[in-house]
């Protein structure tokens, strides 16, 4: 990741004739936000003098406490590559801080390296985080609004003329390379009209920002495509939902810690310990790795989603799998989250699941090695085998009773959220949906 001053990124603006900078961030939601700039206000923002609303912002401030400051990572620079014909835009990531100078509490971006210290003090150097989004391109209207029509029929790996979105996805990998990123594969999904797009892992702040970069671009260049690009769990009944599985490791000292030559399974202590925690509050951080209505009709048996807390070596059934790389790549796949998560609280949760099983020593249960799909409830309650929660209602529930995972987001960010998402909740709740008048309208 390029190191800059602010002298190189005056530099850089100047030399690539930018007009606009974006200083940018991400509400409780994880929707970024931006606050576009000329040219002319740079030196004043990478002074960390420019201020914002933070009482119109989802889940920020009060409007009697409103001020907030924007602090750009000067690291976070880019050029946006689509925007060269009207005169470019780059944009800078921010920090939200507190008119006194010190970090806001309700920044996703600030928790997790709050969380991340924690890390730090338990001897680790660095956690590192792999994301696999995936997402849907539908076609749009005449309006330029999303239809439900898909763009293809393909399939898993399915190549043109079954993948009409080929064009649309090398070109957004041909932007983001651009822009920087690594990219490690591109192929089409396995339910039509599904695609993804891995890049290479990084530690876990800037993984989550790439995954926010990662979404900007797939969205505008699917819009140059006609296309709509959606990030929705399950935008479509009877297949596969869109899933973001997350590889993540610990290391110290420039050793993967969860890496042990001397085991069977090539597995240390700390990475069994770590599994153990993610599977003992897996029921309660669920709320935050899949937060909306909509992630928990993803989560049900027979569409490769995840639905019961286990783990295995080979099996994709269960919620954690281990990938069969070792060395330097061990790492633990968790296959729950899906991509309308906020990453800055995903990450928080799951690090704070994982150093909790650290920290107290736990052991994992046994891996489970047979699908869990086909096996009775008796057969999962002998084997120790519990359910994700079944809709956001309950996870939030289980969330509100779950100290450790409470204190992965700080007070504010959990009175936050939680308020939001009952919200969210109710609405769906006292909704009447096309499904009931189906069924209904004409039998009562």
């Amino acid at each position: 990741m390029p190191k800059y001053t602010k002298e190189d990124i005056i530099r850089l603006v100047q030399e690539e004739n930018v007009k606009f900078i974006r200083l940018q961030f991400t509400d409780i939601l994880g929707t970024i936000k931006n606050v576009e700039i000329p040219v002319s206000q740079l030196e004043k923002a990478l002074n960390n003098k420019m201020m914002f609303d933070g009482s119109s912002i989802e889940g920020f401030v009060r409007i009697e406490e409103s001020d907030m400051y924007l602090y750009p990572d000067l690291d976070t620079f880019v050029i946006f590559p689509w925007t060269a014909e009207k005169g470019k835009v780059a944009r800078l990531i921010c920090d939200i801080y507190n008119p006194d100078g010190t970090p806001f509490e309700g920044d996703p971006r600030n928790n997790l390296r709050r969380v991340l210290k924690e890390m730090e003090e338990l001897g680790f150097t660095a956690f590192n985080l792999g994301a696999e989004p995936e997402f849907f391109l539908f076609k749009l209207d005449e309006k330029g609004e999303p239809t439900l029509e898909l763009n293809d029929n393909g399939g898993y790996f399915d190549l043109a003329p079954t993948d009409l979105g080929e064009n649309c996805r090398r070109d957004i990998v041909l932007e983001l390379e651009e822009m920087g990123f690594e990219i490690e594969a591109s192929h089409h999904e396995v339910a039509p009209g599904q695609h993804e797009i891995d890049f290479k892992y990084a530690d876990a702040i800037k993984a989550c920002d790439d995954i926010q970069t990662f979404k900007l671009v797939v969205k505008t260049i699917a819009r140059k495509h006609g296309l709509h690009a959606t990030f929705m769990p399950k935008p479509l009944f009877g297949v596969n939902g869109s899933g973001m599985h997350c590889n993540l490791s610990l290391f110290r000292n420039g050793e993967n810690a969860f890496y042990d030559p001397n085991t069977e399974d090539g597995l240390s202590e700390t990475a069994l310990q770590f599994i153990a925690g993610v599977i003992k509050h897996a029921t309660s951080f669920t709320a935050v790795t899949n937060p909306t209505v909509n992630s928990y009709k993803r989560l049900v048996p027979g569409y490769e989603a995840p639905c019961y807390v286990a783990w295995s070596g080979r099996n994709r059934s269960p919620l954690i799998r281990i990938p069969a790389s070792r060395g330097m790549s061990t790492r633990i796949e968790v296959r729950s989250v899906d991509p309308s998560a906020n990453p800055y609280l995903a990450m928080a949760v799951l690090l704070k699941a994982g150093l909790d099983g650290i920290k107290n020593k736990l052991t994992p249960p046994k891996p489970v090695d047979r699908n869990i799909y086909v096996m009775t409830k008796e057969e999962r309650i002998e084997n120790g085998i519990v359910d994700l929660p079944a809709t956001l209602y309950e996870a939030l529930e289980n969330l509100k009773q779950n100290e450790v995972i409470v204190s992965a987001l700080g007070s504010h960010l959990f009175e936050h959220f939680v308020e939001a998402k009952e919200i969210e909740w109710d609405m769906f709740r006292t909704q009447v949906h096309p499904w009931e008048r189906e069924q209904y309208i004409t039998q009562y």
